[in-house]
């Protein structure tokens, strides 16, 4: 299975992904492994790609995968979607400054019409947030 944590910077994605079973992909080391910095729509498009292309490759071989990555976009979370059926998308949100606004996608593409689960971080813990993701993966 393939787990996708994704949201807005400082959403809680890398926490709760520490706290899941699997190979953990994290975007911000994805980033520094492969070098990109580039944040255009391209670029991260490229990046998310490459990250869904790596997580199916891990899954194919029996490993849980726990991709945590912004994800802003449809297109590439249709992508990842294109390559299996094993994935479950969780979408983090807050609503408090948490320090690192500057670094929120502006064009971020809100999932409407997608099989996804919406969990808001400002108010659930870190266990209430795991549970209802293990409840959701299955």
């Amino acid at each position: 299975m393939i787990t996708v944590l994704f949201g807005q910077p400082h959403s809680g994605k890398s926490t709760l992904a520490n706290e899941l079973k699997g190979h953990n992909i994290d975007g911000d080391k994805l980033r520094e492994l492969f070098k990109n910095k580039n944040f255009t729509r391209e670029g991260r498009i490229q990046n998310l790609n490459r990250a869904s292309d790596i997580a199916h490759y891990l899954n194919s071989t029996g490993t849980d995968v726990v991709l945590s990555l912004v994800y802003p976009y449809k297109e590439a979370r249709d992508y990842l979607r294109s390559l299996t059926s094993e994935v479950k998308f969780v979408h983090l949100t807050y609503e408090v400054d948490r320090g690192r606004e500057q670094y929120h996608v502006s064009d971020f593409e809100y999932p409407q019409d997608e099989d996804v689960l919406h969990l808001n971080t400002e108010w659930l813990e870190i266990n209430d947030c795991i549970k209802q993701i293990l409840e959701y993966v299955g």
